[in-house]
């Protein structure tokens, strides 16, 4: 795995680390290699459309696999695997960081001594803590918002999630975009509009939820550039610091919600099938969370929310072939 690091522009394979990357020097090295750029004008490199891809590939499997335990077994407790999801991230981030394989930090050494119980810097852990609060907020809003608004309306009002995305990457960082870009995203909301149309039935609270959800969407993903660039974190020692906060107070609201019992009380908990699906979503999502922090912090956080709306395509024609209920319909 090592070798995959140091060939990361040779072999096509994500790298176990993010390595450093000087500005001057990659862009000299950009306009030697034009093939480096996926199209004339764009800022993306092969990295970065390998971190998209395989960000939309897991996305998809993840959400197949989440609706096979979920729907198909009837499992009720959407947090509950939420927090194995997060354990299982943790444990696998500590058995690699410890066995020499991956590096939390940008130009952190491999060796690490065994008397060292702390992988992460207090300072920095606190550094990260704004991460952490976003992503409870982007988590917990996120799930509210499916309850106040019919589903097609839910994902017309999604779909806007992309321009307060840009509305927060400019107030936080000045960033601006092309007209080809605004054009882009402005098509991808008349089409979401235009789809769910036909389900406007205005509820206030419904609406206000569905659009707290996108801002607060937003503000996780421009936070994900932000701290990760200012951390001197790769993905992995992102991943790591969200994943040990916010897994304690997940622990503690799955317990208080009454969830823990639930789960505990679950018949088909040993099913070898549950228990097989349970397990995949874990390595899935372990994959997704790997590829969200690379892709937002190679790419943007406007092409990580335009990669969320690429992979629903796939999404809902792969849901529609495996579970079916979905009626066609030419509009």
């Amino acid at each position: 795995m090592s070798m995959m690091a140091t060939n990361s522009f040779k072999n096509p394979m994500l790298p176990v680390s993010d390595p450093p990357i000087d500005k001057e020097e990659e862009k000299e090295r950009l306009l030697k290699r034009g093939d480096e750029r996926i199209f004339k004008g764009s800022a993306m490199t092969n990295r970065g459309a390998y971190a998209a891809i395989y960000y939309m590939s897991c996305a998809v499997l993840l959400i197949l696999f989440n609706k096979a335990a979920l729907s198909s077994y009837g499992f009720p407790c959407a947090n509950v695997i939420t927090l194995f999801q997060m354990i299982s991230s943790c444990t696998f981030l500590y058995a690699l960081r410890r066995w020499k394989m991956i590096s939390f930090a940008n130009n952190e050494s491999l060796t690490i001594s065994d008397s060292n119980t702390s992988l992460v810097p207090l300072k920095t852990l606190i550094h990260t803590l704004p991460l952490a609060g976003t992503y409870l907020l982007y988590m917990l809003v996120t799930v509210e918002s499916i309850r106040g608004v019919n589903v097609p309306m839910y994902t017309t009002l999604r779909r806007t999630t992309v321009v307060f995305t840009m509305i927060v990457e400019f107030l936080l960082a000045g960033q601006k975009y092309t007209s080809s870009i605004v054009g882009s995203v402005g098509l991808i909301v008349i089409g979401a509009f235009v789809a769910g149309a036909r389900d406007l039935s205005f509820d206030f609270y419904g609406y206000a939820i569905v659009f707290l959800a996108n801002i607060s969407t937003a503000i996780y993903l421009a936070t994900i550039a932000r701290i990760g660039k200012s951390s001197g974190l790769n993905s992995f020692g992102l991943m790591w610091c969200n994943g040990i906060i916010c897994g304690p107070i997940l622990l503690v609201w799955t317990f208080l919600h009454g969830d823990l019992k639930t789960t505990m009380n679950f018949p088909h908990l040993l099913s070898p099938g549950f228990l097989a699906v349970l397990i995949l979503s874990c390595m899935l999502a372990f994959f997704l969370n790997y590829t969200i922090f690379l892709n937002t912090t190679l790419n943007s956080a406007v092409t990580q929310t335009i990669c969320g709306n690429l992979k629903d395509l796939f999404t809902i024609g792969l849901g529609w072939m495996l579970f079916g209920g979905l009626p066609f319909d030419i509009l």
